[in-house]
């Protein structure tokens, strides 16, 4: 059983960052019977992009799990390394040349960027809402939240031990950049939502998604605590773009105070 109370981190995530949906868990499963194990667990009646699968869980709360069979082809399987999907073809990016990509060399480049789950060792996933508990621990923690919600919750992984955060972009398959990298790496990963995820997964124009370690959540909540504490919260208040910009930042930097006299 893990330690972390999972509850009140998504309690707390949802509070700091003004969701719009819960956070939520996934977690690999090197035996697809493990899932019988899990309590009140959904498997899919049809076939889905594993989008729809984050989706029923992060929109739905739902606890869903799904083997390779469920997923609608093998860049889903691939990505979480389900299904020894990274074949020659896949690799070859054939799929994708004319739709989004001019050539069949710029479709491979895209394949060969993306961070994928290594194949052959995973037969099943499952995505829950965090605070379910039913996957005690995930492997990673996602949420969806604005832009500004986001850089909210990287100043609050900065406040105590510092790094500097680099990501990249892949495009389309950009589930490669959040989850993908996620269950690789096991380091925070942030990604802007490709197509397939907003039409598919429902995911709202304003929303970036990132996968995180679940227990590296403590630390940017208690980081986003004693920012509010320092008078930074989210939402971020709009300050006036004509106003006397000295007045709003001495409140943090004094000694840019207008002078009196």
């Amino acid at each position: 059983m893990s330690e972390l109370d999972l509850p009140r981190l998504a309690a707390d995530l949802e509070r700091l960052l003004k969701l719009k949906s819960v956070p939520f868990g996934m977690k690999l499963f090197e035996n697809a019977a493990e899932l019988d194990d899990i309590p009140r667990l959904r498997r899919p009646k049809h076939i889905h992009t594993l989008d729809q699968i984050v989706a029923q869980a992060s929109r739905l709360g739902w606890t869903v799990g799904v083997t390779a069979d469920n997923l609608v082809g093998a860049q889903c399987r691939a990505v979480i390394g389900l299904g020894n999907q990274k074949t020659k073809e896949w690799a070859s990016g054939k799929s994708t040349a004319g739709v989004w990509h001019g050539t069949i060399e710029d479709a491979a480049a895209r394949q060969a960027s993306l961070t994928c789950v290594p194949d052959g060792k995973y037969e099943a996933l499952v995505v829950s809402p965090l605070a379910s508990g039913r996957l005690d621990p995930p492997d990673i923690a996602l949420f969806y939240a604005t832009p500004g919600a986001m850089m909210y919750f990287i100043n609050g992984m900065q406040y105590v031990g510092y790094r500097k955060f680099e990501w990249g972009v892949v495009g389309e398959s950009a589930c490669a950049d959040s989850w993908g990298r996620a269950l690789s790496k096991r380091e925070p990963s942030l990604s802007i939502p490709c197509f397939a995820e907003r039409r598919y997964g429902g995911v709202l124009d304003d929303e970036m998604l990132m996968a995180i370690p679940p227990d590296q959540l403590e630390k940017a909540i208690s980081g986003m605590q004693s920012l509010a504490k320092n008078g930074f919260r989210y939402p971020f208040p709009q300050y006036g773009i004509q106003n006397d910009v000295r007045d709003g930042m001495a409140v943090s930097y004094p000694d840019r105070a207008r002078k009196s006299g």
